[in-house]
């Protein structure tokens, strides 16, 4: 039971440790602390939280380490349950890794500590990752004002027939970066296009002036979706 509990408190040590790693790289803490259990536990992730954790390098080493240490935890306790493994384990070994384990969560609590590491994983990403293994949103989310949203232009929407250059002046905090038409992607001209009905902008700015800009568009949007979900929920 001395191993059992031991070896229960090295997990969850594990556990918080990498909460603490994942964090550091950008993540909520609840998001952390969910997918830190998930690849540990081997109960797996839902697909767009498991895209911030793919597409982030630190990120995906953090999980290649959860998922194998969690294969190996559940081996060591099934094993220690069935044929006592504990008396081939010395109690007194187990016990020092604990207390390095603890030692280094309680350290890794620290904020002067915590600042530190945030800045090296970021630096370590710009040195030795392109910007593509980079997940969009951590590129592109410079503050919480950003925004990146599809904009999709319905029929009645007052853009239909006007040019981006009209809609759009330097000052503004708003950009557009491509034009999606049926199969096409309108990049190089797409601030001299003339707007269609069914077209889809994609739009990068403040949050506030693209919800202003482009209100009754993104409402109909939302509208489809809720209806869309309502269908869904009834099938």
């Amino acid at each position: 039971m001395v191993f059992i509990s031991t070896y229960l408190a090295i997990i969850f040590l594990v556990v918080e440790i990498c909460v603490i790693l994942m964090r550091l790289t950008g993540l909520d803490r609840e998001i952390s602390r969910f997918q830190v259990v998930s690849m540990l536990t081997g109960t797996g992730f839902t697909t767009k939280e498991s895209e911030l954790i793919l597409r982030h390098p630190a990120r995906r080493k953090i999980g290649i380490f959860l998922i194998l240490f969690g294969v190996f935890s559940l081996a060591v306790i099934i094993s220690s349950l069935s044929t006592m493994i504990s008396e081939h384990l010395k109690g007194q070994e187990t016990i020092w890794i604990t207390i390095m384990l603890a030692i280094l969560w309680v350290c890794l609590r620290i904020p002067k500590l915590q600042r530190k590491l945030a800045g090296f994983f970021e630096h370590k990403i710009v040195e030795h990752f392109d910007l593509h293994e980079v997940a969009v949103r951590e590129v592109l989310f410079l503050d919480e004002d950003d925004w990146l949203v599809d904009v999709p232009l319905f029929e009645g929407s007052e853009w239909i027939g006007l040019k981006p250059e009209d809609m759009l002046a330097e000052e503004d905090d708003v950009q557009l970066l491509f034009i999606h038409r049926g199969e096409r992607k309108i990049r190089g001209k797409r601030m001299t296009e003339i707007l269609a009905e069914g077209d889809i902008l994609y739009m990068y700015g403040n949050r506030f002036e693209i919800g202003v800009r482009f209100e009754r568009d993104l409402h109909r949007k939302e509208q489809l979706l809720e209806n869309d979900k309502g269908a869904a929920a009834i099938l």
